[in-house]
């Protein structure tokens, strides 16, 4: 109810919406008693209300508060690079070692009677059920995966941001 007698007190509501509630005015008692309640409101949000005006310094003082604070470097001089480094260099050995571990698998020996590279080396007997079932090994891969594709997002973004600039 005071909803819709505010988008009339405002003007906001529709032509049909208006002849309703002028309807609902003239008949019931409930809704007269709380326009009339919603008007005297409206009328002091509207009289006796006025605006503070900030000082004519209000943005230069606040810029000057601003200025007191030391803020944050940018994350470039901050973060030792030597750490990414060395976090970059750990997931990468640890990459190439599951590569030489799953090279391990391969029965080597058994060189069948084709030239093909499947039926010589048999790649089609290596047991991925040893060197993915366990969890950590999946957990390990997963990160990876995440890690790799958030960097391939920051490389692409940087093309972006300068194809952006040539282009401005």
């Amino acid at each position: 109810m005071e909803e819709r007698l505010w988008d009339y007190l405002d003007s906001s509501c529709s032509a049909e919406e208006k002849s309703f509630i002028d309807n609902l005015l003239a008949t019931q008692e409930e809704w007269r008693m709380k326009y009339h309640e919603l008007m005297e409101v409206h009328k002091l949000m509207l009289g006796s209300m006025e605006l503070d005006q900030p000082s004519l310094r209000f943005s230069q003082n606040v810029m000057e508060e601003i200025a007191k604070y030391h803020i944050a470097p940018a994350a470039k001089s901050y973060i030792n690079k030597k750490i990414i480094y060395g976090i970059g260099i750990f997931f990468l050995v640890m990459i190439v070692g599951f590569f030489i571990y799953g090279l391990g698998q391969i029965n080597w020996s058994d060189t069948g009677g084709s030239n093909d590279l499947l039926s010589k080396y048999n790649v089609n007997k290596i047991d991925f059920s040893r060197f993915f079932n366990n969890t950590y090994t999946n957990v390990f891969m997963m990160v990876n995966v995440v890690m790799g594709l958030m960097l391939l997002d920051m490389y692409l973004g940087k093309k972006r941001k300068k194809l952006h600039e040539k282009e401005a």
